[in-house]
């Protein structure tokens, strides 16, 4: 049956169809009265094409009530442009619809901003204003390539023999990780569901079930706090399978991403780089690390092993080291800038940096007088430094250190453009540590979750040296940026028990918040493993943009708001008593009494 409203989509004309009478339906832009001829161009989600009236040959009474964003139906013949107004920005730029009817289908208020991706507009104007804010080309471009992103995963998966299956919002609340969002229940008052964190214990769940390819482009929630790259509700391409070895998995995850990132024309070339996190860490200082340029870190411990230094000498001696790093290509470095470093060294809680220059065969900076002709060759040998050119030490325990050097390092990638444009690095990160110890709690913690598996040759180790034990874990980093991480699982009861055991998790403990997940693996639990992919995170990268909000349709705000639909909001009294629920006051907002 034809279409009423359209015959074709506005960015869809080409001179292929030149001399065809068209029907499009869209939006009004860049109204231009050139006395004689009225030009306008006419949007939709697929382009936009330039329309010209003649009021000698159309009815002009319509065509005088356009505004910009007025939805107007437009019929007419593609004509091809007079030579020299062609618009080689736009696809549909050297044809036109000579209009022979118009239709205003609806009027539009006057905006509160141009609907224009370079119109200078405040975000949070643009977020109360959110479906004017859609209608930007940039915008629609963004949920495009999301939209090929979310299809191209689904096509491979299910050509691969994945299911999709989908796993419940309402879940029990098992608070390890981020904090959780709670739901109060009106049938068991007093008693709240959570919404879930990420699907994990229901996919191993399917494992025990049965069924050995799951995913799910899952929705996720998490009560933290925000930033660019973080929102309360966000997306997840969350995927788990049964019976595949870790490189058999890995191999099906590179297939994946060679698919999802072909559709979005980004190469990539398999098999992909792997590196061990021991390895991230030492030569890059994070577990994800853009390897798109050089600037390694550089221990220098035993140069300075015997230094005079009170500084120097302290911090080995209480179990820290000394690293450092040469800016490539750095000619001028400012004082001023050299602040801007320093500060954020002392932000991970080191003193400060050390900022050296090569002159000759002598170190210039501010302890440089205090080294000794040893350490000075030394640096400049184990940091490769040419004449006049820089060098960055610092010094304290290997962590914070490390934190500290990744961040001078990505300052200067930016600042002095080490990375060619367009380029892309895809990176495994594997062998990471099962547990970390946490100092302040005094006990072992899950360096991923509590249900990771260790590597089969480090399983006696578990008891005798927990932190040597490296897991079957494994995170995807893109350009210095993690988009996916999971891990092969713990599928045997009695191993399970060993890792809550060192967790301190006691039984009790354990079956209180996962009873029903260490039932299930009672019951012929088979090998599994999975990941979980950030879709949001994905295309962020893959279309520039400096906030996940850009690729969100309907994101929250930095303080978790959203300006559009005001939520959250108040509820009333008799909704809040059916739910067993009473408000208290803060102790700030009582003046610091109990309420």
């Amino acid at each position: 049956m034809p279409n009423v409203f359209r015959t074709h989509y506005a960015g869809e004309l080409s001179l292929a169809l030149e001399g065809e009478v068209v029907t499009v339906s869209g939006w009004v832009k860049r109204i231009r009265d050139h006395g004689g001829l009225v030009f306008f161009e006419v949007w939709d989600r697929s382009g936009l094409v330039q329309v010209v009236a003649d009021p000698t040959t159309v009815d002009y009474e319509p065509i005088k009530q356009v505004r910009l964003e007025y939805v107007v139906k437009v019929e007419g013949e593609v004509k091809r442009r007079p030579s020299g107004t062609e618009n080689l920005q736009h696809r549909t730029g050297d044809v036109e619809i000579r209009i022979s009817r118009l239709t205003v289908l609806n009027a539009c208020k006057p905006l509160p901003f141009l609907v224009e991706d370079d119109a200078e507009v405040q975000e949070n104007v643009r977020l109360l204003y959110r479906y004017l804010d859609l209608r930007r080309p940039r915008m629609i471009e963004n949920l495009r390539v999301r939209h090929s992103a979310m299809q191209a995963t689904r096509k491979f998966l299910s050509d691969n023999g994945f299911m999709e299956v989908e796993t419940p919002i309402l879940t029990k609340s098992t608070p390890e990780g981020a904090r959780d969002f709670l739901v109060p229940s009106r049938l068991t008052r007093g008693h709240f569901y959570a919404l879930p964190q990420s699907p994990q214990l229901f996919k191993q769940l399917l494992m025990v079930a049965g069924f050995d390819r799951y995913f799910q482009i899952a929705r996720c929630f998490r009560d933290e706090d925000l930033r660019a790259d973080r929102q309360p509700e966000f997306t997840q391409i969350d995927i788990e399978a049964s019976f595949l070895t870790l490189e058999e998995f890995l191999e099906v995850n590179e297939r994946l991403l060679e698919k999802i990132f072909g559709e979005l024309e980004i190469p990539l070339e398999r098999p992909l780089r792997r590196i061990s996190y021991k390895d991230a860490i030492e030569t890059y200082g994070t577990d994800k690390p853009d390897v798109r340029f050089g600037m390694h870190l550089k221990d220098l411990s035993a140069v300075f092993s015997g230094s005079s230094l009170e500084v120097f000498r302290k911090a080995m001696e209480s179990g820290g080291v000394i690293k450092g790093l040469k800016p490539e290509g750095l000619n001028e470095f400012p004082p001023k800038e050299q602040s801007v470093l320093e500060e954020m060294a002392r932000s991970v809680g080191l003193g400060g940096l050390t900022i050296i220059r090569r002159e000759g065969g002598a170190l210039k900076g501010r302890l440089t007088r205090h080294f000794s002709e040893a350490e000075t060759s030394g640096t400049i040998e184990t940091l490769g430094l040419g004449d006049g050119e820089w060098g960055i030490l610092a010094v304290g325990p290997n962590a914070r250190l490390c934190t500290a050097l990744s961040q001078v390092r990505l300052y200067f990638r930016d600042k002095l453009g080490l990375v060619p444009a367009g380029s892309h690095a895809f990176l495994w990160v594997v062998d990471f540590p099962l547990l970390e110890y946490d100092e302040a709690e005094g006990r072992y913690t899950s360096m991923h979750h509590p249900f990771t598996a260790p590597m089969d040759e480090d399983v006696h180790k578990l008891e005798q040296d927990p932190l040597a034990v490296r897991a079957k874990a494994y995170d995807m980093v893109l350009d210095g940026n993690e988009i996916g991480g999971g891990s092969m699982r713990i599928y045997n009861s009695a191993l399970q028990e060993r890792v809550f055991s060192l967790l301190a998790i006691s039984k009790e403990e354990a079956r209180q918040k996962f009873g029903f997940l260490l039932d299930a693996l009672a019951y012929g639990a088979p090998p599994h493993g999975g990941i979980a992919y950030g879709l949001d995170r994905i295309v962020t990268l893959v279309v520039g943009a400096s906030s996940i909000r850009d690729v969100i349709a309907f994101p929250k705000t930095q303080k978790g708001t959203c300006l559009m639909t005001q939520a959250p909001s108040p509820v009333s009294e008799d909704q809040l008593q059916e739910l067993g629920i009473r408000l208290v006051k803060s102790k700030a907002e009582t003046g610091g009494l109990d309420a």
